[in-house]
């Protein structure tokens, strides 16, 4: 057993399983509090229920979140010793600020969100959901600026007295054009998630109040009531989840081009382009091993726009990137420069490369086939989106069918799983490189924990996170099938009894 591997396993599905929670948590707080502010403009009980039936949705997710995302600070001193001693100045700074600025947000706020209905002035308790909802995105914020060094790692020099990276520019670390074009794409992302799951949720309920009937037909007031909320629900999802789609490929095309800047081995791994080509590729079958096409079918010249804004202009193939010599790969980007650390680095990464035999390229076939997942499947929720408006368009509903059901159950799924997808095509096309031209993987694992240990825990990982997901799903399904909660007029204008118990439940 390879301890690398199982310990480059093990921090794959966690952080995979981890960030099924994120785009939720980050998108759903926003639109609660959106649903909270249209209740205190419009004084109509509809927004509240919506405001405290998502809420519920959000906090649940939120717990979770917190629980699972834990795990992922032990592992950078666990599995990965070698990786937080040598860049731990660099790579510790936004992670630091994520816990002492974003998270104690979070958590200080979120609390005040869930005891202070009805203590709390409206406008007082409206701020609280906001800030919250402002310190998940400074969470985003300072994660992603983790992640964005490793892929273009500015700012920093190396030292070889102490043989580490040092952190020279904060700044340039927090404005990394890749964090800028990342950024932008995450949080696009996370709202076609949150836009998918409110939609589909309100879709479901509405097939089961109206049952087919046209909204003039129904004459009971309480189902005209529910009818009327849910198809509101409904159209805000939909709108949110298509316009947030939109806004994601946008994105997207900026992020192609800053990725084929830096990081050239990726967009070629992401299009299978082992000769250097113009070409954007629909379909290209090659061998297993990654080292040769075999069929494919191509558009001309689109993969040199969405690569450099030219069309037909072509980029470098994976055969030709690593076959040149190992300074003319990886840590020079396309323009031929470098970062100062990929710079200073230069000698001593080469002698780790030559003695290691390190293979300079992705694989192939994880990293192309991730990226169309994530692009087909992300296409696919704005396309449920505009359905849906199109089904409730001038008064109509669903009826209630249990195929319906379960496709409501993968609207917002499919994007969840496309957020995901999108993650493992990044940090998959970034090898063999953890700290991308500087670390390679091999070189950043603990060096005293064996190949035992790392497998025992994560099998005890994946256990934990089985049942943390029964708890979820049951949870959410739980609070789902509830439906509209009833809500009681609040009023805190008035003198609260301030020894009145604090106390809330799902």
């Amino acid at each position: 057993m390879d301890a690398q591997l199982i310990a480059r396993w093990q921090f794959g599905i966690t952080t995979v399983y981890h960030f099924f929670f994120v785009p939720i948590t980050i998108s759903l707080s926003m639109l609660v509090a959106v649903l909270q502010t249209i209740w205190l403009k419009t004084k109509n009980d509809r927004y509240l229920r919506l405001t405290k039936f998502y809420g519920n949705l959000f906090l649940i997710n939120f717990a979770l979140g917190v629980v699972t995302g834990i795990v992922q600070e032990f592992q950078f001193g666990m599995n990965w010793s070698e990786y937080s001693r040598f860049v731990g100045d660099i790579f510790g700074a936004p992670l630091a600020l994520e816990a002492l600025i974003a998270f104690f947000m979070e958590s200080t706020f979120v609390g005040l969100w869930i005891f202070g209905w009805g203590r709390l002035p409206k406008k007082v308790h409206l701020a609280t959901i906001y800030l919250t909802a402002i310190a998940t995105l400074l969470s985003a914020v300072f994660i992603l600026a983790a992640n964005s060094w490793m892929q273009n790692p500015v700012g920093a020099t190396y030292n070889p007295q102490t043989h580490r990276a040092e952190l020279t520019d904060f700044g340039a670390v927090l404005t990394n054009p890749v964090l800028k074009a990342t950024l932008m794409h995450q949080l696009s992302a996370c709202f076609v998630v949150g836009g998918a799951l409110i939609a589909a949720v309100a879709f479901f309920h509405l097939s089961r109040v109206a049952h087919g009937r046209h909204t003039t037909a129904i004459t009971d007031a309480g189902e005209v009531e529910e009818t009327r909320t849910w198809r509101w629900a409904t159209k805000f999802g939909a709108w949110v989840l298509i316009v947030a789609g939109v806004f994601t490929v946008i994105s997207a095309d900026y992020q192609g081009k800053v990725m084929t800047d830096v990081q050239p081995m990726k967009m070629a791994s992401a299009e299978g382009a082992f000769d250097s080509t113009a070409d954007f590729s629909l379909l290209t079958i090659g061998k297993l091993d990654g080292s040769q096409e075999i069929f494919a079918i191509k558009v001309p010249g689109l993969l040199g726009y969405l690569g450099t804004g030219k069309w037909g202009e072509p980029i470098k193939g994976i055969n030709e990137l690593k076959d040149v010599d190992l300074n003319e790969y990886s840590y020079h980007r396309r323009d031929g420069s470098q970062t100062s650390l990929q710079s200073s680095y230069q000698q001593v990464l080469q002698r780790h490369v030559a003695a290691s035999g390190i293979r300079l390229q992705p694989n192939i076939p994880v990293t192309y086939w991730t990226f169309r997942i994530m692009i087909t499947l992300g296409m696919l929720a704005i396309l449920a989106g505009l359905v849906m408006l199109v089904w409730i368009a001038k008064g109509r509903n669903p009826a209630h069918m249990k195929w319906l059901s379960l496709v409501l159950v993968l609207v917002p799924i499919a994007p969840l799983l496309a957020n995901s997808f999108g993650w493992i095509f990044t940090e998959m096309g970034r090898q063999p490189w953890i700290v991308a031209g500087v670390l390679p993987s091999t070189e950043g694992v603990s060096a005293g924990v064996s190949a035992g240990s790392v497998l025992t825990s994560l099998i005890i990982y994946t256990l934990v996170y089985g049942v943390l997901a029964v708890v979820e799903v049951g949870l959410l399904w739980k609070q789902i099938h509830k439906g509209l909660p009833d809500v009681e007029p609040i009023d805190t204008d008035h003198h609260q009894d301030e020894d009145a118990p604090l106390s809330f439940a799902y």
